[in-house]
């Protein structure tokens, strides 16, 4: 196999994994999160228009490069930058563009083929309800855990009650002091004025007597 069909293949690769995903996800969301019944030609509609787009970008790509490919043609003097490319960089431009084209003539056969476009879904269906699978094992796991199964137990939980120690009981403790001083500032401001209020009330008391 060539350079270029190494390429090809391996780019057809990346895009169809990334279909893939696409499915996958919204498979989690439509069928599991929303609880919506698994309809495989809703699916396989959605993986031929990923399919489809995934090309489109290898084409606006490869159109990309052919037009810097021209704009470096006859160019022989130092690139100032990584995408100022010269004469030199021509061959190279060309191969890619090239591959670019190979890939979303691939992706485009994918597209139209019933039978892969089934299996890609197929494929996103058991990864997705891997990712619930492992959701839920994971979940049971902790919340089934107990000092006997846990050989990081004793560890774990002696560091949880030092961080408690440490932190939780000592914030409470400088909360608690500074209330009581707050209380204490304000008894000390009211004692001034229940004094004038006294003297105030004597003064009248000995007024009345006269």
């Amino acid at each position: 196999m060539g350079r270029t069909k190494e390429a090809i293949a391996e780019g057809l690769s990346i895009a169809t994994a990334a279909a893939r995903l696409a499915v996958r996800n919204r498979i989690l969301v439509d069928t599991i999160a929303r609880g919506g019944q698994f309809d495989g030609e809703v699916f396989a509609e959605l993986a031929r228009e990923t399919l489809r787009s995934l090309a489109d970008e290898q084409d606006q790509a490869a159109e990309r490069v052919t037009h810097q490919r021209k704009r470096a043609w006859g160019r022989f003097s130092d690139s100032s930058g990584t995408h100022d490319y010269r004469d030199r960089d021509t061959r190279n431009l060309r191969r890619r563009a090239k591959q670019s084209r190979g890939v979303a003539k691939e992706l485009r056969a994918l597209a139209d083929d019933p039978e892969r476009v089934k299996a890609l879904v197929g494929d996103a269906r058991i990864a997705a309800w891997g990712d619930v699978e492992a959701n839920l094992s994971q979940r049971l796991d902790v919340e089934g855990m107990t000092a006997d199964a846990d050989p990081e137990y004793a560890q774990m939980r002696k560091a949880r009650m030092d961080a408690l120690r440490m932190v939780d009981l000592a914030r409470l403790a400088s909360q608690a002091k500074r209330r009581a001083k707050d209380r204490a500032a304000a008894d000390e401001a009211k004692e001034p004025s229940d004094a004038a209020e006294s003297g105030k009330s004597g003064k009248k008391k000995k007024s009345t007597a006269r």
